[in-house]
């Protein structure tokens, strides 16, 4: 049985072996390019275009590109840690292998605190691009709100394997539109040349003074890409094939990413994006007429419960394995009799999402979420560094040079990522800074008053390793671009792992 922290074997063979387990690599470049951007590209450019338009203008454009470019060495940071800790994915296994239970803890709890953070942020946008179709009051609103949270929590308490149904059906729905307006919409711009020089122009009308905030806003679109490095002992050669396929993946996201906002800038007026909560709306509306809006409206609708969903999955499974652990209460690691989810979990998370849908102030839920992001990747580049000093690994795993892009560039990658994750904490405001100090604060308090610190004796092994479970949310999306595009090479979707 491998352990949980990665550690090796008894037998003496480390989890990573091509013999461990039985798990066979079959993952290529391919495969973790498909990962990678399937598990960012989602319902975040329904949201992010306007907010970051009001504070830079046309020139949000190029805080789409710094964000890439930082998320991209976050990315590798998290990567690297995979390659140390390759049987368990998440910065609560590199923290706790690196530093000792509390610091794990603190990593995972700042990670569920902002995937928590970000499913109101998605019930508040579907009740926006709901309100297209219907008219709604405040208290309307509000009921949406928390009726949406309330449908998925109970689809994924209900079963898994729904969930992960529902989660298939809506990846694939909810990109359909997103192409539509890509491909049409730039062709409108070159057709209306006159009016997309206007739209473009002046390109800072606020200057710079915000790009650090809409830099910020922006880091959490391309929040996803710590799934692509769950499945590395799936990973053929993973030391070249994981940092190879994060980057061209995040090349492919940074790409749509620019071209979807450039597409929205040039057909849209940034006064009116400025005012605005549904971006793709106006932006359908101005390229396709009132049916373009309706499509708009429905792929964001679609797309906002498909990012949802799986952030419930994702949460509720990080929570049950702390609290296997017994770094949270063990009634969080209780199992449905009849479901066999962990619906404890499921329902506190999805409670306190509903609490915070109420706040209608999204740029302030999607800082905070950043914010508890950024602190938990800056412990994840510390171990990094840890790890490639020798602490709690063999120092064979990580010191001797190897060919590619290793050498002095990764020796510095901790650094480098240490200095992203300060200046995102920088970035945000003195009270989400005091709000997020509040959080760790609360965590203190349940880990040395309402955790056991001792394993959940009962918890069940299959859901017990969050790998295990990420991983399968990782494999369905790999069909983003496992497709057409997959097939025509060969590329399939791999086998199950086998349970061990």
């Amino acid at each position: 049985m491998p352990d949980r922290t990665g550690a090796p074997r008894s037998d003496g063979r480390r989890p990573d072996s091509p013999e461990s387990g039985g798990i066979p690599r079959v993952l290529t470049t391919f495969d973790v390019t498909n990962i990678t951007v399937g598990s960012i590209i989602g319902a975040d450019i329904y949201v992010a275009s306007a907010i970051t338009a009001g504070l830079l203008g046309p020139a949000s454009l190029l805080a789409w590109v710094a964000a890439g470019v930082l998320a991209t060495l976050l990315a590798l940071t998290l990567a690297e840690c995979a390659r140390v800790v390759p049987s368990i994915g998440g910065p609560y296994a590199y923290v706790s292998r690196a530093f000792g239970p509390l610091p794990g803890f603190l990593a995972g709890w700042s990670m569920w605190i902002a995937e928590m953070t970000a499913m109101p942020v998605f019930a508040i946008a579907f009740s926006a691009y709901l309100g297209h179709f219907v008219v709604l009051d405040d208290f309307s609103t509000h009921a949406v709100r928390v009726g949406f949270l309330a449908v998925l929590t109970l689809v994924n308490v209900v079963s898994v394997r729904t969930a992960g149904r529902v989660n298939d059906a809506l990846t694939v729905l909810k990109l359909t539109p997103l192409f539509l307006l890509v491909v049409l919409g730039l062709g409108h711009a070159v057709l209306h040349l006159d009016a997309t020089r206007d739209h473009l122009t002046p390109f800072a009308p606020f200057g710079f003074a915000e790009f650090p905030t809409a830099l910020m806003l922006i880091f959490w679109a391309y929040v996803g890409f710590e799934l692509s490095t769950v499945p590395a002992a799936e990973v053929r050669d993973p030391r070249r094939t994981i940092p190879r396929g994060i980057a061209v993946g995040m090349v492919i996201v940074t790409s749509f990413y620019l071209v979807t906002n450039l597409v929205v800038t040039a057909v849209v007026p940034y006064e009116e994006l400025k005012g605005s909560s549904t971006p793709l709306i106006l932006a359908g509306t101005e390229i396709f007429g009132a049916t373009g809006a309706a499509v708009m409206a429905a792929g964001a609708m679609v797309s906002v419960s498909g990012s949802d969903e799986s952030d419930m999955l994702g949460a509720s499974r990080l929570a049950y394995a702390m609290a296997a652990d017994g770094l949270l209460p063990h009634r969080m690691a209780s199992l449905h009799g009849r479901f066999r989810t962990p619906h404890v979990a499921l329902i506190a998370q999805g409670s306190i999402a509903a609490a915070l849908s109420f706040v209608d102030v999204l740029s302030s839920l999607i800082s905070f979420a950043v914010v508890n992001l950024a602190f938990s990747f800056l412990l994840c580049a510390a171990s990094l560094w840890r790890f490639q000093r020798g602490h709690a690994v063999d120092l064979a795993d990580v010191a001797r040079p190897n060919a590619g892009w290793r050498g002095r560039g990764a020796r510095l990658l901790p650094a480098v990522a240490i200095t992203i994750c300060v200046g995102l904490l920088a970035a945000a405001s003195t009270r989400q800074q005091l709000a997020a100090l509040g959080v760790l604060a609360a965590g203190l308090v349940v880990y040395f008053v309402a955790a056991p610190k001792r394993a959940h004796e009962s918890a069940g092994e299959w859901l017990h390793d969050r790998e295990r479970v990420l991983a399968r949310l990782a494999r369905r999306r790999m069909r983003f671009l496992g497709g057409p595009i997959g097939w025509s090479r060969g590329h399939t979707t791999p086998p199950r792992r086998p349970r061990w």
